[in-house]
């Protein structure tokens, strides 16, 4: 992130971090019109004006149908696709470890529930982030 004076701006790479997408789909928005961008002085790297990249998170956050592969029947909106790194279960209780792009997920379930949901390292999960609850299910 640079603050340009008074305007904040934003590199491709920061701008996919902060949209949870990848740096060719930012790419591919800029030549496409849906993401104006400019070329920076300093070096010539493409950047984003915060505004521009606040007006697109704002439009991805306000049309669900971008994740089509959201159930109905879930209410989180908060959804990590991510990787098992770790499962940790007793005879009651599981404790599950994701890592989801930048982030480091936990939950606690009960051990049938991983069970039943052939949760290992390795297998791909989404988590389910809502109020102070992780959810996990098989993607």
């Amino acid at each position: 992130m640079r603050n340009a004076g008074r305007v904040t701006t934003y590199r491709i790479a920061e701008s996919a971090r902060i949209l949870g997408v990848s740096d060719d789909t930012v790419r591919r928005w800029i030549d496409n019109g849906r993401l104006p961008a400019s070329e920076a002085t300093d070096g010539g790297r493409t950047t984003i004006r915060g505004v521009d990249l606040a007006n697109l998170a704002s439009e991805l956050a306000d049309h669900p149908e971008r994740d089509e592969n959201r159930p109905a029947s879930v209410s989180a909106r908060n959804r990590l696709d991510g990787i098992v790194t770790k499962v940790t279960k007793d005879t009651v209780m599981a404790q599950v470890e994701m890592i989801c792009g930048p982030h480091r997920m936990v939950s606690l379930m009960s051990s049938e529930a991983a069970t039943d949901l052939g949760l290992e390292p390795g297998v791909r999960a989404i988590a389910s982030v809502k109020s102070t609850n992780v959810v996990i299910e098989r993607s």
